[in-house]
């Protein structure tokens, strides 16, 4: 079976004398569960994994409990160390409480016991851990499944990739895109949106951020105002509701809408967002076309592959602290810009052949980059783009 990167991570973080609470991280359906039964068969201590899923909220001892069976299990084996699993831990009420609670008992008393927790919501995930949990934990964050992994996992091409994007469950179901669509919108889009984000905020107007949604995959690698956003919502809001909407649907990995780099943060913050997906399945079911049908229609084509390139970028910066925006003055512009560390990486995508490019060569005297990336058939091709590691681009 194959195995992410972030496996080993975990493995050395859990093989560490130094004790923390290990925080899977991530959106739904990449694999959180899978990575942890896969640590599992890698070691040899006793180990309690259990799930709230069918736990009644209100059940607040049911952690207490489960703890409680993992310690003894510690004893009886009388093993150098334990491990408790919880999975869809945020079904439980006041769950980083309880978890505060038995964490600092253990640490006074001195059981060696190592905790995972797993959870579905990132958005409840996120509120616990701040609440009360400040100072325990470390997370290891699992992104949508890149071009490289879905190649060597599920043997994708690059064209299935940009079309089909990074989920692993849909992988077999490629063949048959009436099947792939429908596992997507509702297995994916809608549990995720009705789960994570409006059984768990403050959204007055559901309707109005789903059609958010659908609009910025349907413009993803576009610069689009929320005004002119706007006039294409079936249900009319308002700037500041369409911003904090998209900043829900950040949270759950779905889109991004990146801001325009200014070298100030102010302005940066007050600019006309350029609208991502972070993966590209989300782009193609509201697209129009099929599979077999878009590598005619060029400008789509060309659409797909700077929207994968900005998917896999918005991943791979988001788990490595990098800030990405879009740079544009005038009739110049640069696709991407990360930044990290005042080093500033300038990278533009295109499809045909392209030996220079303006935008590339007026930001970077601009604002002296620490490196320049045109990405096409006559420099790095964008299906060899999608394999790079963009932290080490950095160094």
């Amino acid at each position: 079976m194959f195995e992410r990167n972030q496996l080993k991570t975990l493995r050395n973080r859990i093989d560490e004398p130094v004790k923390f609470i290990q925080i899977l991280s991530g959106t739904r359906q990449v694999g959180k569960t899978t990575l942890v039964e896969q640590l599992i068969d890698k070691i040899s201590n006793p180990v309690h994994f259990v799930t709230a899923d069918t736990v009644p909220s209100s059940e607040t001892n049911w952690i207490q409990l489960q703890w409680e069976a993992a310690r003894i299990k510690l004893i009886r084996a009388n093993a150098g160390w334990g491990l408790l699993v919880i999975d869809e831990i945020q079904k439980i009420n006041n769950w980083s409480a309880s978890v505060k609670k038995e964490w600092d008992q253990d640490r006074r008393k001195k059981i060696n016991l190592k905790v995972i927790l797993l959870g579905s919501s990132a958005v409840l995930m996120s509120k616990g851990l701040s609440e009360s949990l400040t100072g325990r934990f470390e997370t290891v964050i699992l992104p949508h499944w890149s071009f490289e992994e879905m190649q060597i996992a599920f043997g994708y091409n690059a064209d299935e990739y940009i079309w089909f994007g990074g989920y692993p469950g849909a992988s077999a179901l490629k063949s048959d895109e009436n099947r792939w669509k429908d596992y997507i919108l509702n297995s994916i889009v809608e549990s995720t949106i009705s789960k994570d984000i409006l059984m768990l905020s403050n959204v007055k107007k559901p309707a109005l951020l789903k059609n958010l949604f659908e609009l910025s995959c349907i413009y993803s690698g576009q610069i689009l105002s929320y005004t002119k956003l706007l006039g294409q919502l079936n249900d009319r809001g308002n700037s500041t509701t369409l911003a904090h909407y998209q900043d829900l649907l950040e949270q759950i990995w779905f889109i991004s809408g990146i801001q325009k780099f200014s070298g100030s943060k102010v302005s940066a913050r007050n600019s006309i967002p350029k609208w991502l997906v972070y993966n590209n399945a989300f782009f193609s079911v509201y697209s129009g076309e099929a599979s077999n049908t878009f590598k005619n229609n060029s400008e789509l084509f060309g659409r797909l592959v700077e929207s994968a390139i900005g998917g896999y970028i918005l991943n791979e910066c988001r788990i490595n602290s990098i800030t990405v925006n879009y740079w544009r003055e005038s009739n110049l512009e640069v696709d991407f810009v990360l930044s990290k560390n005042r080093k500033i990486i300038a990278i533009e995508v295109k499809t045909g052949s392209v030996k220079v490019h303006r935008g590339l060569n007026e930001f970077s005297k601009k604002y002296k980059t620490f490196k320049s990336i045109l990405i096409s058939n006559e420099t790095i091709p964008w299906y060899d783009f999608l394999k790079v590691d963009i932290k080490q681009l950095f160094e």
